[in-house]
């Protein structure tokens, strides 16, 4: 028998009960696989992330991720939450890390402010795909209840990823956005016809303070609508730049993104992308976070 330190966090947001609720278990070592998923589908949030301890110098931690059906490599939202916690329980000053998941070692940083943490999140491996072909665009916007003159014709329709690929919507009216009532079975379909789980339906507001609104969406790994996703504005950022929405000659861009508002569970992050050549080289997130509670779990 061990016990286990489980929290719910709710990341990018500073009140409770609002941006993305993640579970985290800190000193993860000991589960397996079964156990992990488990738990993972008795918390029922989008994804919950384990902690275990390093087996090398490379990383600090090995961190993986699971949503109620299926491992997945990385969770933005849920590895804000893991090293929240971790830097509450350990009383961190600001401190760079590196985490192990299945997109790889990555940095964290924790930076310490007023007695209170943002973590930023360094993305995996900036991958583009093709545009969606016509079938699956079409099977998609139905499955959306968009038309043809609903989408921002700036945007293409295609697949991007940092570490957990996202199909990329762009559309042109807020009201819209937070009006999509999406078909979730055709939406599973579009996701076997393109291998992609995730769906980031967003709009473009230039010259505010919020630059992208935005939903996500990944019925195909439990996930009906994810309230405020790390793994799909991180790749946003890297797709506005590759398309040129963000304007030419940039060395790097950050930006505020705003998600969650339509399932009033509203969050905002900061996205940063590093630039050579008119092309994403790096991408960063940035959020707070919130213990929404905190327990201990006997197995």
């Amino acid at each position: 028998m061990k016990t286990y330190h489980l929290y719910q966090i709710d990341s990018f947001t500073r009140s409770k009960f609002s941006g993305n609720p993640a579970g985290v278990i800190t000193n993860a070592d000991g589960l397996s696989e079964t156990d992990m998923q488990r738990i993972a589908r008795e918390l029922n949030n989008s994804e919950t992330a384990f902690v275990f301890s390093s087996e090398d110098t490379a990383y600090d931690v090995h961190v993986r991720f699971f949503t109620p059906l299926k491992e997945v490599p990385i969770c933005g939202h849920a590895t804000i939450a893991a090293h929240y916690a971790r830097a509450l329980e350990n009383n961190f000053d600001t401190i760079r890390q590196f985490q192990k998941t299945g997109a790889g070692i990555l940095p964290v940083e924790i930076l310490r402010e007023n007695n209170d943490y943002k973590i930023v999140m360094t993305q995996g491996e900036i991958l583009f795909g093709e545009t969606l072909k016509e079938d699956a665009l079409r099977l998609l916007m139905e499955a959306l209840g968009i038309c043809r003159s609903d989408r921002n014709a700036e945007c293409p329709v295609s697949i991007v990823s940092t570490g957990h690929s996202k199909i990329m919507v762009g559309i042109n009216h807020l009201e819209l956005l937070h009006g999509l009532r999406p078909n979730m079975q055709l939406l599973t379909q579009v996701s076997e016809l393109t291998g992609c789980n995730g769906f980031y339906v967003f709009t473009l507001h230039p010259d505010q303070e919020i630059l992208v609104h935005g939903r996500m969406f990944a019925p195909a790994i439990g996930i009906n609508e994810d309230p405020v996703t790390g793994n799909a504005n991180g790749p946003l950022g890297a797709y506005l730049v590759h398309y040129g929405l963000l304007g030419q000659g940039l060395d790097e861009v950050t930006f505020k993104i705003r998600q969650g508002e339509a399932i009033h569970r509203a969050g905002t992050m900061e996205v940063h992308v590093d630039i050579k050549n008119q092309e994403p080289v790096s991408v960063k997130i940035t959020g707070e976070a919130v213990i929404a509670f905190k327990t201990e779990l006997t197995l």
